[in-house]
């Protein structure tokens, strides 16, 4: 069951990265996330009432509370610097570094949650690195992927998507996902709002494109599908494992963005997502 939750996140989370892509031409990066948020916190808390785990609220214990709050702040932090790093940058180019998270939140679970891999699922998770690598490959002129401006935010989504999904886990244990899903959006949406007036861009509430805001409004739907499955593979399944299967999404992403904004890849990168796609396979091995 787990198993099927982790590709069925990484279908939803490939969808969203063409929807917040098409949502933020116009509109703040910043505000846009703020306005998914929305959306994605009346699905998660819909979920729970449809499934009736409201009354579990009360017996939440203060330790999974720290840790869904942290994993809450963590995912907000990723959100902001992922949206940012979209608004200014290829899809194709974005995502891969994004997905870079898989390695560090593999090197986390066997430091905090004690889980290892085999032989063949280390060799996997080379190969998945590696073409990750090959798929970021250094463009001439200052816009390439190596520029400042959105490396820095594409690098940062990475580092707090990998805490996220080690924070998660601890915080959903004795926890029913969509619960534990439901009040981490709680908190991403707090910080996410707090962002708006912190940077100066309230005024820009006022001048919104509405088609972008459809898009907006289906990303957040999206996501919200994405974390109800990822984290109801998280309770259920290994994070060295979740994790990379979730970030098969680049695959919906990169098919998409092909489609919609006709971007290609050259030939080292498209080498990059077959090294990617076999190393993630292999650690389901």
């Amino acid at each position: 069951m787990w198993l099927a939750a982790a590709f069925a996140s990484a279908f939803f989370a490939g969808i969203t990265a063409i929807l917040a892509k098409c949502g933020i031409r116009k509109t703040d990066s910043t505000v846009a996330t703020a306005l998914r948020t929305v959306v994605v916190l009346i699905a998660a808390w819909a979920m729970v009432f449809i499934i009736g785990v409201q009354d579990q609220i009360g017996s939440v214990s203060v330790r999974s509370w720290v840790f869904l709050v942290l994993s809450g702040l963590s995912t907000g932090a990723s959100w902001l610097c992922y949206f940012k790093a979209l608004s200014c940058g290829p899809v194709n180019k974005v995502v891969p570094i994004d997905k870079s998270s898989t390695a560090l939140t593999v090197i986390l679970a066997f430091i905090f949650l004690g889980e290892r891999l085999s032989a063949i699922g280390t060799l996997g998770l080379v190969l998945m690195t590696a073409g990750t690598f090959m798929m970021i490959e250094k463009k001439d002129g200052g816009e390439g992927p190596n520029h400042p401006a959105w490396l820095s935010y594409a690098l940062g989504s990475a580092l707090f998507a990998s805490l996220t999904s080690i924070l998660g886990k601890v915080g959903i244990e004795g926890v029913d996902s969509n619960l534990g899903t439901a009040v981490r959006t709680f908190v991403v949406l707090i910080m996410a709002w707090l962002m708006i007036p912190a940077t100066g861009k309230a005024g820009q509430l006022k001048h919104l494109d509405k088609k972008e805001l459809v898009f907006i409004a289906l990303s957040g739907l999206a996501t919200g599908a994405s974390w109800l499955c990822y984290y109801r593979a998280l309770q259920d399944g290994p994070a060295s494992l979740v994790a990379p299967i979730d970030k098969l999404s680049i695959l919906v992403s990169i098919a998409f963005a092909r489609i919609v904004y006709k971007e290609k890849l050259s030939k080292l990168a498209a080498a990059g997502l077959v090294l990617l796609t076999a190393g993630t396979l292999m650690m389901l091995l």
